[in-house]
């Protein structure tokens, strides 16, 4: 009887499971309105979005320092360690589609009470019993929950790479940005060090002057002041580099400590400004494609609420022997099987299904908000970056035409000064501007790098995923 029920009942079931219907909307990516150009977009863009940009600077000392924090980054490491965990999430989900099949096995002696059961002659006690079971069981996805299930625990798992992607994204864009101020730290302290020299020589020449009676003590303490302040600059400007370094060696997966220096920031080379389209800006950043991947499992999981109000049917059974004596385990008679269908199914929640998909539909709203929020904020940072880089090379541009005006200024005003035609006064004043005129071309070179590298991260691209595999 049990044969003739096995042989109806079982492809039954199957052509149930095969035909099952899947609850749940299915995925359709949201429609985008997307610029089509860029306010500020180059002309003279290059596609260069695959490459390893970060070598444009073309300075073997920051490969070197990107390569080091690729292999050693704490942050990297923990995002990597997040995809295992999300690696091991999907195959534990996905394993309950398929039957589950256990063994178990038991062997054992005892006796009872000859006073309190009646032992016939041929009983044996005490007695030994040997038991062998395989335990089956397998829930027939009719409405396709495990199967919505799985699809959300892929699309968390592949959200996780595309944020391990977004880590090493931000991980070298940090480490340039860190190594571009360290060296543009590096020119103010060079400038600092280059002035207040100057300005130490000519506190010691009116030294000799005053004593010699050609210049007034007024005059020797204002080129003291002038002295004095430049000097000040230095210390502030060596704790900058030394919290920098600091900064860029946790980036290194390191204990704070000294930065090997390349090329100087005046002989970095200038990145290409990327090209790249609204479209493929969605195709190339990690943290869209991430967003995106949330929005796919919380659509997934409206799927799985929504099987809550249909009846569970499983496949259960099990097969095996039980003997009291060994040598008969595996003979006809000590045979033991037994299988059923359970089902359930709700009747009274008092909304708890109901509510249930609520939730997992409002969840669905917010993640897809954040997704078109995600690509918002994408635009803008692109758009904020192009104009950064354009304004910054033209505010360089007018730096270096006031540094030639105020060169010439401070030294026709020593010559004026050297002649007797103006006190000493006006030669402060012009280097005291040339001073800081230099200071702030240094740190708009910097901004200028700046610029081009948050363009660069802005503009996303493959060579994160290449890096990623080196």
């Amino acid at each position: 009887m049990g044969g003739i029920m096995h042989k109806i009942l079982l492809p039954f079931l199957l052509a149930l499971v095969l035909s099952g219907c899947m609850m749940g909307p299915d995925y359709r990516r949201p429609t985008v309105e997307a610029p089509k150009s860029w306010r500020f977009e180059e002309k003279e863009a290059q596609e260069i979005s695959n490459a390893a940009w970060w070598k444009q600077f073309n300075d073997p000392v920051l490969n070197e320092l990107i390569q080091v924090a690729l292999k050693e980054n704490k942050d990297l490491k923990i995002a990597t360690a997040r995809v295992e965990e999300f690696m091991g999430l999907y195959g534990t989900t996905r394993a309950n589609m398929f039957p589950q099949v256990y063994g178990s096995a038991s062997a054992g002696r005892s006796r009872v009470s000859d006073y309190e059961y009646k032992i016939t002659s041929a009983a044996e006690n005490p007695s030994n019993n040997v038991t062998i079971l395989l335990n089956g069981s397998w829930e027939l996805d009719l409405w396709g929950k495990l199967r919505r299930g799985t699809e959300a625990a892929r699309a968390n798992l592949l959200s996780q790479e595309e944020g391990r992607i977004s880590v090493i994204l931000t991980l070298v864009t940090s480490v340039a940005s860190a190594y571009v101020n360290l060296c543009n730290l590096d020119r103010q302290l060079d400038i600092a060090r280059l002035t207040t020299q100057n300005r130490k020589e000519s506190y010691d020449l009116f030294q000799l002057r005053f004593r010699g009676g050609v210049v007034s003590e007024l005059e020797l303490s204002q080129v003291k002041s002038e002295y004095e302040q430049t000097l000040a600059t230095i210390p502030v400007l060596e704790k900058a580099i030394t919290q920098q370094e600091n900064a860029l060696s946790v980036l290194l997966g390191q204990n704070p400590g000294s930065i090997p220096r390349g090329k100087k920031i005046d002989d970095l080379v200038l990145p290409i400004v990327p090209a790249g389209l609204p479209s493929a800006l969605l195709a190339n950043r990690p943290d869209i494609r991430q967003a995106e991947q949330n929005l796919i499992a919380a659509n997934a999981k409206i799927g799985v609420a929504k099987t809550l109000y249909f009846p569970t049917i499983s496949l259960t059974g099990s097969y095996g022997a039980s003997s009291n004596d060994l040598s008969n385990l595996f003979t006809g008679p000590a045979n033991v099987w037994s299988w059923a269908v359970p089902l359930a199914t709700p009747i009274f929640t008092g909304g708890a299904i109901s509510g249930q998909i609520k939730s997992t539909e409002a969840q669905q709203q917010q993640t897809l908000f954040r997704y078109q929020q995600t690509i918002q904020t994408a635009f803008r940072e692109v758009e904020d970056a192009l104009i950064d880089q354009r304004r910054s090379r033209e505010e360089l541009e007018i730096q270096d035409r006031q540094i030639e005006s105020l060169w010439n200024y401070a030294r026709i005003a020593r010559l004026r000064f050297d002649q007797g035609y103006t006190s000493y006064i006006e030669v402060l004043d012009a280097e005291r501007n040339l001073f800081n005129a230099e200071l702030s071309r240094a740190q708009s070179k910097g901004v200028l790098f700046q610029a081009l590298v948050n363009l660069y991260k802005a503009m996303g691209g493959g060579w994160t995923i290449e890096s990623s595999e080196k």
